[in-house]
């Protein structure tokens, strides 16, 4: 998890144990009622699921930026 998230829940997140027990009718009328505006859960998924692979992808780029430099500073 990034650490500006960690940060961001320890800050102001709240945490309460099973939110998805007892929850699943209202989770499908959500879904639906969002199908009903037109914005569709797979659309949303997949996009959200490629910025986060992207974002992943330039993080760790940077990581391996970052400690070929250290390794060539140490030389």
């Amino acid at each position: 998890m990034p650490e500006k998230t960690l940060d961001a829940t320890f800050d102001h997140g709240v945490i309460a144990g099973d939110a998805v027990t007892g929850s699943y009718a209202a989770a499908n009328q959500a879904l639906d009622a969002l199908a009903e505006l037109g914005i569709s859960y797979d659309e949303v998924t997949e996009l959200l699921e490629k910025e986060g692979v992207d974002k992943f992808v330039v993080s760790w780029n940077e990581l391996l930026d970052t400690v070929s430099a250290a390794l060539e500073a140490a030389k």
